[in-house]
């Protein structure tokens, strides 16, 4: 499993044009899933980015979790992070099933929901997202 996190001043998501979910300050999640992944390694990873101590304190130390702040999460399915350029063009050898994929998405989002607000996109829709960097700080999860 992979996430990107972007810690965001706010966040949006669109669908055919139509604003689809939004956070203010928080964490937009690009997740993706390989082979390998399991329930088990989506409850971890969840688990672990909830708690995660990214987010500043009064000092401008990054000390607090997301619930520290009082931040929500935009979590997206992002397939495209597992893919590789062994030539021109990208493969995703590597990528989970979409079936999988989109069941295991919404067991990590769920397992996320108890430690945090979570808004999602669609699996497998197009969509576009919209946001304001914080920083930019930006952080790279793997379950491996």
């Amino acid at each position: 499993m992979r996430v990107v996190i972007q810690i965001v001043k706010d966040a949006k998501l669109e669908i055919e044009q139509k604003v689809y979910s939004a956070i203010e300050y928080g964490m937009l999640l690009l997740v993706s899933f390989t082979l390998s992944d399991t329930q088990e390694v989506a409850r971890k990873m969840a688990e672990k980015i909830a708690l995660m101590r990214i987010f500043p304190d009064e000092n401008g130390k990054t000390n607090l979790n997301i619930n520290q702040v009082n931040g929500a999460v935009l979590s997206v399915s992002q397939f495209t992070l597992y893919g590789e350029f062994n030539s021109r063009r990208p493969s995703f050898t590597k990528v989970l099933s979409g079936k999988e994929s989109s069941a295991l998405y919404d067991y990590f989002n769920d397992e996320l929901r108890q430690f945090v607000s979570v808004e999602t996109g669609v699996f497998g829709a197009d969509m576009n997202i919209k946001f304001t960097n914080v920083g930019p700080v930006t952080y790279v999860v793997e379950s491996e």
